[in-house]
């Protein structure tokens, strides 16, 4: 698999391991089998000295052994999809009890920190950023039940949405509301997405929030600069009291979601042991 993910391990005599893993799309699954099964999958995955930097990680996960903490984050994954992320974090501490669960925002920036190195060695300031484009009510890329995208209201009247396969729109600054002036009106939007922003031009006022991680999250305010900016993290609902242009479709985020997570649980599970057959299985000579 081509996705790539930083795994650090701190043990209880506080030295810390560096592993890194090709499974970062749904890495949050693989949590829900319990500390010592995640253990397990980093046998051979060793790599100390060089970390995946902020575009490169499309995920995360540290185990403090000692402290029982985790901290997680990913690009994709039931954990960053609206219907089904308070499911997962209810599976997830469930199979981790006693264990204190945190999401993070800011990605390996963030696992660094904890270990007491640089969070710049794993900074891109100079990367340009990626724009994302903008989508039509009838775009192909809104169907289906978890679409993902990026809701942006402005004011009490406007509403558009934008793909979140780019950098968050939040971090163009105020650049932002001269590309919302030509992109598609949604009436409102009740699609299921995982993040977004609303403006208020008038006071200069900005909130934000996303259910994946964010590269620098926590430097928007600088990016708006004579604004006020709230990050509100993963509360979307707060989105939802702001605006009435953001009323996402009713969904079960219970036992349905709960199902749901862990179907695709297993799916994964079942896609690594054929993936291990590959690898390990014998091997034929040539006639």
């Amino acid at each position: 698999m081509g996705d790539r993910a930083n795994v650090v391990v701190v043990r209880e005599n506080r030295t810390h391991e560096l592993y890194r893993t090709g499974w970062a799309v749904g890495i949050d699954l693989d949590l829900l089998e319990g500390p010592t099964p995640v253990l397990a999958m980093l046998s051979g995955l060793r790599q100390d000295g060089w970390w995946l930097d902020e575009t490169m990680a499309q995920g995360g996960i540290l185990l403090d052994l000692g402290r029982k903490v985790l901290l997680f984050f990913a690009w994709e994954g039931p954990s960053t999809e609206l219907r089904h992320r308070a499911a997962m974090f209810e599976l997830i501490r469930a199979a981790w009890p006693g264990w204190e669960v945190r999401w993070l925002y800011d990605g390996s920036a963030e696992l660094r920190e904890y270990v007491g190195l640089d969070p710049e060695y794993v900074r891109c300031r100079d990367t340009p950023l990626s724009l994302a484009p903008f989508l039509a009510p009838d775009d192909e890329d809104l169907a289906g039940p978890d679409p993902g995208g990026v809701v942006i209201t402005v004011g009490t009247n406007r509403c558009h949405v934008a793909s979140d396969a780019f950098d968050h729109p939040v971090r163009e600054g105020a650049a932002l509301l001269g590309r919302l002036a030509d992109a598609p009106g949604h009436g409102g939007c009740r699609l299921h997405v995982n993040s977004g922003i609303h403006i208020d031009p008038e006071r200069r006022q900005l909130g934000w929030w996303t259910l994946y991680s964010s590269p620098q999250a926590y430097r928007v305010p600088e990016l708006w600069p004579g604004w006020t900016v709230e990050f509100w993290q993963d509360d979307w609902q707060r989105h939802v009291r702001t605006s009435d242009r953001f009323s996402p479709a009713a969904f079960d985020a219970g036992e349905e979601a709960r199902a749901a997570v862990l179907a695709e649980a297993g799916e994964r599970r079942a896609a690594r042991a054929r993936n291990r057959a590959q690898v390990t299985g014998p091997r034929t000579s040539p006639a």
